[in-house]
């Protein structure tokens, strides 16, 4: 009997991040590979309550930690949730792994062999280099991303970025006479301050059934993930514009994401919208943007692409998604920073009309399926990788 491997997995703990490392998982499991995920006790409990874990899961399994803050106050303040996990994940990470060492003592299955951590969790590659454990990083975010990230130190040493400037709250920043300048208030610091870790949500299963009601390429689907918070000014623009466009919507919509009455207004709203629209709390949301009724996605820059990008990688990406691929069109606030419902209903249906973007959308999507076929880049990528694990 081949040996078994087991992996343990230490992720930034938000659903952005989590979700593409269960993916990953589902994918491996099946190659004589245990993984064992370490995370926060709220985000062990959402995952449970969610029971998202697929056929294989029982190769999966979740120890979860505290991550010393008591009240739910602390626990939105964005800032204390960084130290605090920063601070105190590190040391259970260790003490879990020390405890699997002593456990499994002459149980070579049952040994860690192996650490994938999130890239975005910075002290995380230190657990298992202290440890003396292989390991790999996961980033959660897009290659180009990854790439300006690495490549920052070189930006300013050839003067490409100013190390020198610091930027007072609403200035304009450029980081290169080629990139268009940035204003400060789109920065790190714009993180708000009742932001909650990402959540797993039940999904809304009913949400396919109505999708399966619409013809091909009707419907909009709107979502801005799991750490986007809206001012009741900006939520109501958004739900009136929908309603304006008058075409079937599928929105997302979690209470803690605007500051707005949410239960006051979907009353009257609901009713209104009744005829072509479907507001719920959580989507399985590879399954709707894999729907063919789907004509567009509103999103902060995760289909043709409606982009509104939030902070981190976001406005990398809406660069890529509206000038490089040509695949979606970004959406711009008034002088407020607030997008306007004619904003919302003017680049919908722009975006839903250009043929030029589902001419891109089509190929882009075939060059995605070919590159997991056999023999072909990301197949034969994720195999090296497992290769890599049971090395």
């Amino acid at each position: 009997m081949a040996e078994l491997k087991r992996v343990l997995c230490i992720p930034f703990p938000a659903q952005r991040h989590v979700t593409p490392l269960l993916k990953l998982f589902h994918c491996i499991v099946d190659h004589g590979i245990k993984v064992t995920v370490v995370n926060t006790e709220s985000i062990h409990a959402q995952v449970m309550a969610a029971n998202q874990l697929d056929d294989g899961s029982n190769q999966i399994d979740f120890v979860a930690f505290p991550y010393g803050l008591e009240t739910d106050e602390e626990r939105k303040d964005w800032a204390k949730l960084l130290e605090s996990i920063s601070r105190v994940t590190p040391g259970y990470s260790q003490e879990f792994i020390e405890k699997v060492k002593q456990q499994s003592k002459g149980n070579e299955d049952e040994q860690i062999n192996f650490v994938i951590v999130d890239l975005t969790a910075g002290w995380a590659p230190e657990v298992a280099k202290r440890m003396d454990i292989k390991r790999a990083g996961f980033w959660a975010a897009s290659v180009s991303s990854l790439a300006l990230t690495l490549h920052i130190r070189k930006l300013i040493e050839g003067g490409v970025i100013d190390n020198e400037v610091i930027a007072l709250m609403n200035d304009a920043i450029s980081i290169s006479k080629d990139l268009p300048s940035y204003k400060s208030d789109d920065l790190t610091w714009t993180f708000p301050e009742d932001l909650t870790v990402g959540s797993f949500w039940n999904e809304d299963s009913t949400c396919s059934n109505w999708l399966d009601q619409h013809p091909p390429q009707s419907v909009i689907y709107v979502a801005f993930g799991s750490t986007t918070i809206f001012s009741p000014e900006q939520f109501y623009e958004l739900a009136h514009g929908l309603e304006q466009i008058g075409r079937p919507f599928l929105w997302v919509v979690c209470p803690h994401r605007t500051n707005a009455p949410v239960n006051k207004f979907h009353g009257t709203f609901l009713q209104r919208v009744r005829n072509h629209g479907k507001v719920i709390q959580w989507a399985p949301q590879v399954e709707v943007l894999a729907h063919p009724s789907v004509a567009c996605f509103f999103t902060h820059c995760g289909v043709p692409l409606l982009c509104r990008p939030y902070f981190a990688d976001q406005r990398l990406n809406r660069s890529f998604i509206c000038d490089v691929w040509r695949v979606g069109l970004g959406v711009d606030g008034d002088e407020n920073g607030v997008i306007t419902r004619h904003e919302v209903r003017t680049k919908i249906l722009a975006v839903i009309g250009s043929d030029e973007i589902k001419a891109n959308c089509q190929r882009m999507k075939e060059m995605a399926r070919k590159s997991v076929s056999e023999g072909r880049s990301s197949l034969k990528n994720l195999e090296s990788f497992i290769e890599l694990i049971k090395a």
